[in-house]
């Protein structure tokens, strides 16, 4: 019941464009804020600065509430969702999932001590990694499940623990996201074993005694849900060749429309196909499957903001853009730099006297970069390239004003450039759910960035 608590409208509409997709609406000329207000806003920067991360804990417990719901589990003997904490690993983010009843996908060992410091059990933590941890082995003493993602990691973690019960990654042969940098499937991708390479995978597990009991894929992040679906048969299919194997894990990647006319996976029209293909397989095989998913970015994405401040306005003339500069940028938020990302970015007025004024403004065209000394700080490059400027309707802006990057709470603290031209780590904070603000992690000093430099004798 926890995760019901405050749980906010988030924009889902009935229908679909297509499998799985709920519709969006027409881009709006101005994007809003979501959990936040001008005021909380404000009062957020008095408080503690900017640039900050802040997180509002309403929006990830009824994400958490959605994921727990998807529809295939009652086809499954039970559930299990794990959240891919390199979405967002910050300790009070997965205090509050874990008590939401989610578990952990880790991709490194590093972090599954992270989440264990959080408070997740060993065995409510599961690695699959491009580089097996060095004490993998003591991981897996501890609980700890492990999926081995090459035929040379199921050699090793048999070598070094023989007869251990080991879960599987395959490349199912099919891959999807919303970029080519987040496809993790396919002949392209090396993320798990090559679904052809079953009998390779036999002989290992035979050599070492080992217990298979998980298949696993992932193909991507922002992936078609008509993919997915597909990939989901295909996951059922290697869990046929393995009969020791109760779990079939499918992985995330469900798409989040961040902007207001991008569209959202919905779980509940995704999850009817792998309802059916579940019950199918246990009138099949008389095996009862036990099911997880990994959501990372449909957890996180929307439940996240960064808040920053208009430092400067310059413009290139007539013919050319007027341009806002942020205090914060590809320092806080690299995914528009790298993959194109289009991320909504409100204007709020520095004091609530002109809130009413700027609202019936109309609106401005900005280019908004950030603080880096790098042309590829752009905060609204073209969806077609992330060198392709592009600009954004706002709000009018004035120098001192807040700018708030919605849709931030996904792969941005977690995958930021941080220390790029030895800007410090922007602070973190959590809004509860009675909407107060909380420092969940402070701002960085210049002599932490320092601290593990070591003096060169000259």
């Amino acid at each position: 019941w926890l995760c019901l608590l405050a749980t906010p409208a988030l924009g889902l509409l009935p229908g679909a464009r297509r499998l799985g997709m709920t519709a969006a609406p027409e881009r709006a000329a101005v994007e809003g804020l979501r959990f936040l207000t001008p005021s909380l806003a404000r009062e957020i920067r008095r408080e503690y600065g900017s640039p900050t991360y802040v997180y509002s804990e309403a929006y990830l417990r009824a994400a958490a509430a959605r994921a727990l719901a998807f529809p295939a589990g009652d086809a499954a003997a039970s559930l299990t969702v794990r959240f891919a904490m390199k979405a967002c690993p910050n300790a009070a983010v997965l205090q509050v999932l874990r008590a939401c009843g989610l578990h952990i996908d880790a991709s490194s060992g590093f972090e599954a001590h992270r989440a264990m410091k959080a408070g997740f059990e060993p065995g409510q933590i599961s690695i699959s990694s491009q580089q097996l941890p060095g004490d993998i082995a003591e991981l897996m003493a501890m609980g700890v499940k492990v999926n081995a993602c090459s035929l040379r990691q199921l050699d090793t973690i048999g070598s070094l623990v023989p007869g251990a019960t080991v879960g599987l990654r395959f490349n199912p042969g099919l891959g999807s996201g919303g970029t080519g940098k987040t496809n993790v499937g396919g002949p392209s991708s090396s993320f798990g074993i090559w679904h052809e390479w079953v009998d390779d995978v036999k002989s290992i597990v035979s050599q070492h005694g080992l217990v298979v009991e998980r298949v696993h894929t992932h193909i991507g992040s922002g992936s078609d849900p008509a993919v997915w679906t597909r990939v989901a048969g295909l996951s059922l299919k290697l869990v046929e060749e393995f009969p020791t194997a109760s779990t079939v894990n499918l992985g995330g990647g469900y798409k989040v429309g961040r902007m207001q006319d991008e569209a959202s996976t919905d779980l509940q029209v995704v999850g009817v196909p792998v309802r059916e293909a579940l019950a199918d397989f246990t009138a099949r095989t008389g095996r009862r499957l036990h099911l997880e998913i990994e959501p990372g970015t449909y957890v996180v994405a929307n439940a996240g903001a960064v808040l920053s401040t208009v430092q400067d306005k310059v413009s290139t003339g007539p013919e050319g853009h007027e341009f806002l500069k942020l205090d914060s940028g590809m320092t806080e938020v690299l995914r528009p730099s790298l993959y194109a990302a289009q991320h909504p970015l409100v204007v709020v007025p520095a004091s609530a006297d002109d809130d009413e004024a700027r609202a019936a403004a109309p609106p401005a065209s900005y280019v908004v970069v950030g603080h880096c000394c790098e042309s590829g700080d752009l905060m609204t490059p073209s969806p077609e390239g992330a060198d392709v400027v592009a600009e954004r309707p706002m709000a009018p802006a004035q120098v001192g004003d807040l700018c708030v990057m919605e849709g931030s709470g996904a792969y941005c603290s977690s995958m930021s450039s941080k220390n790029y031209n030895s800007f410090p780590e922007a602070a973190e904070v959590m809004v509860d759910v009675n909407g107060a603000p909380h420092l969940i992690r402070r701002r960085q000093t210049l002599e932490q960035i320092l601290e593990n430099e070591v003096p060169y004798p000259l």
